[in-house]
C-alpha cells in the first residue's frame, strides 16, 4: 500500500496508540500528497500528477534525517481537473468537494494533536483551492501551520530546468510535455508510450504582453481550447536521463522543505498585544 513511500514513514501503518504516545506531535511534519486522475495526452497515463507526488515524496523521505519526525498520508488521487473533462478518463472533483475533503482531513489531524501540515500538490489546476483551505484552517486554529506547496516549486529545480529545456518549452510546456514525460520515464517507464508522443503548442496564443495561459495576467481556458491531443508542450525530447535528474533535484528540494517545516515557528505578533 505504501508504494514509493518508505513503510516506516507511512502514516496509515501507525496504530492509534502509536499516535497517542508520539512525542513532539506539534512539530511532527504530516505531508498530504495531492495529485489528479486526468488525461495527459496519448502517451502518458492518467496517474501522472499523483505518481509524481508519491515518487518525489518517497525519495525525499528516504533521504530525510531519521531524527526528523515526518509522515506521508495516503495520496489524494482525485483533484479539481475540470479543465480536462472533455477528454475521456479525466475524473474531477468540484472546487467545493476538494476544499471540503482537505479541510476535513486536516481537522482530523489537528484533533489528533498535529500542528504542521504540508499540502504537497502536483496538479496545476488546484493551487488556489489549497491556498484557501490553508488560510481557513489557520484562521480556525491559531496554532495550525498549513503549507500549500507546489511539488515543482523547490529551489534546486529552477537552475536545472534552464539547462534541460528550451525557452519555448519553459514558457508553454505546461502539460504532458518534456518535463512530465521525462519524469514519468524515470519513475513509471513501463507506462510511457513514447511512440505516441507528439508535440503540440497552443494555437493563436494571445500576445505575451497582454494575457497569458499562466502568469500575471491569465485568462480562463479549457484544455481543448489549447490542444487537440491534450498535450501542451513537446514530449518528443523527453528522456530517462532528464527524468532522473529532475527527480533527484525535486527530492533534494523536498528534503529541505520538510526540514524547514519541522523547524518553522508561526509568527504571532498579535500575542504581544495581549501581554
Amino acid at each position: 500500500m505504501h508504494g514509493f513511500i518508505p513503510r516506516d514513514r507511512y502514516f496509515p501503518y501507525l496504530t492509534w496508540t502509536d499516535l497517542q504516545a508520539m512525542p513532539n506531535k506539534e512539530n511532527t511534519v504530516i505531508v498530504q500528497p495531492i495529485g489528479a486522475i486526468e488525461q495527459h495526452g496519448p502517451h502518458l497515463p492518467l496517474v501522472v500528477d499523483a505518481a509524481i507526488s508519491a515518487a518525489v515524496l518517497g525519495k525525499a523521505l528516504t533521504q530525510l534525517d531519521r531524527a526528523i519526525p515526518a509522515y506521508a498520508l495516503p495520496i489524494l488521487y482525485y483533484g479539481k481537473s475540470n479543465e480536462h473533462w472533455h477528454f475521456p478518463g479525466t475524473i474531477t472533483l468540484s472546487a467545493q468537494t476538494l476544499l471540503a475533503v482537505v479541510m476535513e482531513v486536516a481537522e482530523s489531524l489537528y484533533r489528533a494533536g498535529f500542528r504542521k501540515l504540508v499540502l504537497m500538490n502536483s496538479h496545476g489546476g488546484q493551487p488556489q483551492v489549497l491556498e484557501i483551505a490553508a488560510r481557513d484552517l489557520h484562521q480556525q486554529h491559531d496554532d495550525f501551520a498549513v503549507f500549500p506547496l507546489f511539488t515543482w516549486n523547490v529551489p534546486p529545480l529552477s537552475t536545472l530546468t534552464q539547462e534541460l529545456f528550451s525557452p519555448k518549452e519553459l514558457k508553454l510546456g505546461i502539460h504532458a510535455g518534456d518535463a512530465e514525460t521525462s519524469l514519468l520515464l524515470s519513475i513509471l517507464p513501463e507506462h510511457v508510450k513514447m511512440e505516441r508522443a507528439a508535440a503540440e503548442y497552443p494555437l493563436g496564443e494571445p500576445r505575451e504582453d497582454v494575457f497569458s495561459i499562466e502568469g500575471a495576467l491569465p485568462f480562463a481556458w479549457m484544455t481543448r481550447d489549447l490542444s487537440q491531443s491534450g498535450v501542451v508542450g513537446d514530449p518528443t525530447t523527453a528522456s530517462t536521463e532528464k527524468g532522473d535528474r529532475i527527480l533527484e533535484a525535486l527530492a533534494t528540494g523536498w528534503v529541505q522543505v520538510i526540514q524547514d517545516v519541522y523547524s518553522f515557528q508561526l509568527p504571532q505578533a498579535w500575542r504581544s498585544s495581549e501581554v
